[in-house]
């Protein structure tokens, strides 16, 4: 008798979750991107060399990212004074489709970066976005893979 209890609980367990991973109308739910993000640190791998940044040492970047649009602003924190001066500044409409974020920069000061579409994957952890995809376009020479994580700044 236990063993026809426990098979019922299994298969009604179960449904659900065989249903759902066939449903070809299923939308996965989109990750909660929107807010202020600081980013922390980035990763480039530009062909089979890896370079670390940590974005905290000397410079200061935000992403904010609306219903419909995302800009992002970065700056050296010495306000332009020693060494070289930082200052880059973008952004643009993007869609959310479950956790592939899609940028289309609309607006750049590297003017030649405008008009391009770049795709990421993204993910949630806490309070930190992982942001990794390919930034390539062969009119700008660029052809690169991008891991960039972001805090969320409290709004």
């Amino acid at each position: 008798m236990n063993l026809k209890i426990t098979a019922l609980l299994l298969t009604t367990a179960l449904v659900p979750v065989l249903k759902h991973g066939n449903n070809p109308n299923h939308v996965a739910k989109d990750v909660p991107i929107k807010g202020t993000w600081e980013l922390v640190s980035g990763v480039t791998i530009q062909k089979g060399d890896t370079t670390f940044t940590d974005y905290r040492k000397g410079q200061r970047q935000i992403k904010i990212i609306n219903d419909t649009h995302f800009a992002f602003l970065n700056h050296d924190l010495k306000m332009g004074k020693e060494g070289t001066p930082v200052f880059v500044a973008g952004g643009g409409k993007y869609t959310l489709k479950g956790n592939q974020y899609t940028e289309h920069l609309e607006y750049c000061n590297y003017r030649e970066w405008e008009n391009k579409t770049f795709t990421f994957t993204v993910t949630l952890k806490k309070d930190t976005l992982t942001q990794r995809g390919m930034e390539k376009d062969e009119k700008i020479g660029v052809d690169r893979e991008i891991i960039e994580k972001y805090v969320k700044s409290i709004d």
